[in-house]
């Protein structure tokens, strides 16, 4: 990866950092967009492998970034991509912890935070389509369990633990793989 070429993801993950309202898998559909289908840096099976790798692992949810980037650039495009992501909204998270602390008890304050609910629960399930997309491969037994997985974590409170070892089990009895 060249210099230009890490500047570039560094400048498209620190404007995807401003729109990463709760969280930054929020983005990942036009993280995928632009190292997948535009820049070609990654295939779309590494962008999905990345994601199941770093939210697997113990640690903050952020990794992936830096293995998106490790995986377009090395070093270099670990550095942009994770700056990138990290920079520009960890300076607007302090900018606005400092005010709604000094105006906590002001309307706007409840009215934006209503506001970013619905926002974030959409990026999420856009991000969930993308990764279920990327991982299921048209195998019709996946997007089952794909579905039966969401309409359980819709409808009760089951912990995730449980559908990640029923999962676990479908697959080492080879319904699933």
């Amino acid at each position: 990866m060249t210099q230009t070429e890490a500047l570039d993801l560094f400048l498209r993950f620190a404007s995807l950092s401003l729109l990463a309202v709760g969280g930054a898998l929020g983005t990942a559909p036009e993280m995928r967009r632009f190292l997948v289908d535009e820049r070609h840096w990654i295939s779309g099976v590494q962008f999905t492998d990345s994601i199941a790798i770093a939210q697997a692992a113990p640690g903050p949810n952020i990794l992936f970034v830096t293995l998106l980037g490790w995986q377009a650039g090395g070093a270099l495009g670990a550095f942009a991509a994770t700056a990138g992501l990290m920079l520009p909204s960890s300076v607007v998270t302090w900018s606005a912890w400092r005010w709604k602390r000094a105006s906590e008890d002001a309307p706007l304050v409840a009215a934006i935070r209503l506001g970013l609910s619905p926002l974030a629960i959409g990026l999420t399930a856009s991000a969930g389509w993308v990764v279920a997309a990327g991982s299921n491969h048209g195998d019709l037994r996946m997007w089952a369990l794909t579905l039966v997985t969401v309409v359980i974590v819709a409808t009760t409170r089951l912990n995730m633990l449980w559908l990640i070892g029923a999962g676990a089990l479908l697959g080492a009895l080879g319904w699933v793989g």
